[in-house]
């Protein structure tokens, strides 16, 4: 499916450029899972599947890889270099070859750790277990939750993931997908509003039970959805820019994650959870 949109500049499309990974047991394949994807500054995708994260260059050559100590089901790049692995029950952080320097634990607020992001001082981590977004200081201690402060006391999640991403500004960007909407919030956990609205047809809505199931920021708003799965584009007022893709993708496909070069080349990176594969788009303008 494609779909164009206005631009100052000109028409927004995207096409695939790439396929990385693939269900098997080669180095940089997949066997079991593949959960979550994170760009960092230096054109490198960090991808996190069975109990491995995977680090693949701008061209898809696997660069290195190194074990966690349980499946991981979140991934991501500090500031400094640091990648932070969100398991159950704990977040293993890394330096950047791989070597383990630190791992905080706690039963009840790190459940299933679907999501890491960063806040000016601090780390938040989606805890899928208890829907909400906790917020810590660098330390690992815990300041306070985000996206529990309403009626159903959490994030609506269907679909078993808590999805969020931090824009350039410090806010929270969450998907709420029960609620058909993408949600922002401060560090704090002040709701500052949201997109999104149901709809069954139009693209520009968020159709199916609960959509969409995961985020990303960049330049914009990038979402992917199931049933059918697909992955779009967002501007930050919640204008629909692009759908990206749905073809590539297996039917069955859910919590796909979704992932932005911080490169001018904008390249676009999802996660297909069934064929374990990461297909790579890249914007055009006509």
């Amino acid at each position: 499916m494609s779909l164009r949109s206005s631009k100052e500049d000109g028409v927004m499309e995207y096409r695939q450029i790439q396929v990385i990974g693939g269900k098997g047991n080669a180095p940089g394949q997949f066997a079991t899972s593949l959960r979550s994807l994170a760009a960092d500054a230096h054109g490198q995708l960090l991808a996190a599947g069975d109990s491995e994260i995977k680090v693949f260059d701008a061209a898809g050559r696997l660069k290195r890889r190194w074990s966690t100590a349980r499946p991981v089901h979140s991934v991501a790049v500090a500031g400094d270099g640091a990648v932070y692995a969100g398991e159950e029950r704990q977040i293993e952080i890394f330096d950047g070859t791989g070597k383990l320097v630190n791992t905080w634990r706690d039963e009840n607020l790190l459940g299933r750790v679907t999501a890491i992001g960063f806040a000016k001082d601090g780390v938040l981590a989606g805890d899928a277990a208890d829907r909400a977004i906790r917020h810590f200081d660098r330390n690992g201690k815990f300041r306070n939750n985000v996206g529990k402060d309403n009626p159903v006391h959490g994030l609506l999640i269907p679909n078993g993931v808590v999805s969020f991403a931090v824009d350039a500004h410090g806010v929270i960007h969450a998907a709420n997908p029960g609620k058909h909407r993408v949600e922002r919030y401060l560090p704090t956990g002040a709701l500052l509003g949201h997109i999104g609205r149901f709809h069954g047809t139009d693209p520009a809505g968020f159709g199916g039970c609960c959509n969409p199931t995961n985020v990303a920021v960049g330049d914009r708003i990038y979402v992917t959805e199931k049933a059918g799965p697909r992955a779009k584009v967002y501007d930050f007022s919640g204008a629909l820019q692009a759908v990206i893709a749905s073809a590539p993708f297996d039917p069955n496909c859910k919590n796909m994650s979704v992932a932005v070069e911080k490169d001018a080349r904008g390249v676009v990176y999802v996660a297909d959870t069934v064929q374990l594969a990461i297909f790579a788009f890249e914007p055009v303008t006509v």
